[in-house]
């Protein structure tokens, strides 16, 4: 079962920067485990960091200004009173850590849904909705990407689910909480909270009324397969845009970007100065990644 792993895009310089002031905000299972430069990339010399928060795995590339994060995608934190009875203080901290030189989406206050919430864009342009959870409602994971379907976009969070969960044999459906009718009949059938799970990772997905925000390759998911029938499974499931595919990079039909790239490849970009320009240099041709030419290169031959 392949994992997938949130990856963010950041201007030059700023990957590992992010990563630590993110570590820092959260504290407990946080931590940075890998720090790698590229160098003659179409972006120039790159940054890639790969870190924990809370738990969840991260990986992060500084390669410049082209992609721009908003909120279409943002990450919900769960503060859970049930598990942690400084619940209630820990969500006011990071709330705070988080607006500094940010933007406020939504402020930190009672909703109908939370006894605790509120929706923030962090200095770098990340956003974050923090919640105080339900201590009665199902377990989740402490930080889960939530997507937002606007725009042209808006009224697809059911259809896109239900073929996300198609591609992704491993999962499970969560909640799906439809706008009521008090809302707006342009409402109806639209959903205005859902939770999914694929493979190792949880989604949230709701449709943003009036919202402007499109997807983009600021925020993509990548999927570790072990093997090439994986990766030309996943590639011919979800490359909707042949214009978008590059090095291992392709958007599905819904416009949301993913990375399909071996497990190997890690192992390889760890290797010595010339192994690593090899990989990369090669790499950098491909669309969909070859794992026999890879290690071809790898190996010099």
């Amino acid at each position: 079962m392949p994992n997938i792993t949130p990856h963010l895009w950041y201007d030059k310089n700023t990957a590992l920067q992010a990563a630590k002031f993110y570590v820092s905000v959260f504290g407990g299972d946080s931590a940075i485990h890998g720090n790698t430069d590229l160098i003659d990339t179409p972006s120039g010399e790159v940054n890639m960091v790969d870190f924990t928060l809370l738990g969840q795995n991260f990986s992060a590339i500084s390669a410049g200004p082209e992609f721009k994060f908003n909120p279409s995608v943002s990450f919900m934190v769960n503060f859970d009173p049930s598990t942690d009875p400084a619940a209630d203080t820990k969500i006011k901290s990071v709330w705070e850590k988080l607006s500094d030189g940010g933007t406020m989406r939504m402020p930190l206050q009672e909703y109908p849904f939370s006894k605790c919430y509120g929706w923030v864009a962090d200095k770098y342009g990340l956003d974050w909705q923090l919640i105080l959870t339900n201590p009665d409602g199902d377990p989740r994971p402490a930080i889960i990407p939530s997507l937002m379907f606007a725009a042209d976009n808006f009224g697809n969070a059911a259809a896109a689910t239900a073929f996300y969960r198609s591609v992704f044999k491993t999962g499970q459906n969560g909640i799906q909480v439809p706008y009521g009718a008090e809302q707006g009949a342009d409402l109806k059938g639209k959903v205005m909270f859902s939770d999914f799970k694929l493979n190792n990772l949880w989604f949230t997905a709701m449709d943003g009324p009036g919202q402007p925000f499109k997807f983009n390759e600021a925020i993509s998911f990548m999927i570790s397969c072990e093997s090439q029938s994986e990766i030309d499974y996943y590639w011919e499931k979800l490359s909707a845009h042949p214009e978008a595919e590059q090095c291992g990079w392709c958007k599905d039909k819904f416009g949301l970007s993913w990375q399909i790239v071996p497990t190997t490849l890690s192992e390889m970009l760890q290797g010595s100065a010339e192994q690593v320009q090899r990989v990369t240099q090669t790499f950098l041709k491909m669309k969909k990644f070859d794992i026999a030419a890879l290690q071809q290169v790898f190996d010099g031959k």
